[in-house]
């Protein structure tokens, strides 16, 4: 990755050490409670915060709320809390994690940071409608499933933006049979073989 496509390339120290203190408490808290695949951790920096920084950089202009389903180990969701503090403070990020334990780990990095963002403890269905203007997911859902935990959150003309692997063509295949939604897949800086689903005008079929 050239320093032109680094998304944290023109961000601040303190933010660099909010996102380094993140990158220290992932791995203190993973063995214990498997916030990320422990293979990953090595290469964490790239694997994760990287690979969230990019979906921060997909930001449509004006977003006022965020939504992250799935937070886990907080990517995107954190990563852009923590970008928010700095380049969007009016910005209101809300992590939603059903498992008790990760939805901690969330609240303990925040608090350590210094980050403010809202940490719901409860499944996606569950929740009233959070009229967000962004809702984001990683490695939580098929993109069919995403589509359908999605529509009750996203404010009109909101973007929804997942990140996706190897076989995203094949996801956004099954998901158009029930789904019509405006699609720009954007190359992944950190898979070769991933990109971030940027949809808009998402509706039923």
């Amino acid at each position: 990755m050239s320093a032109a496509d680094d998304p944290l390339s023109s961000v601040s120290r303190e933010t660099l050490s909010r996102l380094q203190r993140l990158s220290e408490e992932l791995a203190r808290w993973t063995p214990a409670i498997n916030l990320v695949a422990r293979g990953t951790l090595a290469d964490r920096w790239s694997r994760h915060i990287l690979d969230s920084a990019q979906v921060w950089a997909l930001r449509p202009p004006g977003a006022r709320r965020w939504a992250d389903f799935g937070s886990g180990g907080g990517f995107p969701g954190l990563v852009v809390a923590i970008l928010a503090a700095e380049q969007d403070p009016g910005l209101q990020v809300t992590l939603v994690e059903s498992d008790q334990r990760k939805a901690a780990f969330l609240r303990h990095v925040l608090r350590d940071t210094g980050v403010t963002a809202q940490v719901l403890s409860d499944r996606v269905e569950a929740l009233d409608p959070l009229n967000a203007d962004v809702v984001s997911a990683r490695a939580l859902a098929p993109l069919d499933r995403l589509c359908e935990l999605t529509l009750p959150h996203l404010a009109p003309g909101g973007v929804a933006l997942f990140p996706k692997g190897a076989r995203h063509a094949e996801e956004v295949a099954t998901a158009r049979r029930s789904w019509r939604f405006q699609l720009d897949s954007v190359p992944s800086l950190t898979d070769p073989q991933g990109v971030v689903l940027k949809m808009k005008g998402l509706t039923r079929v």
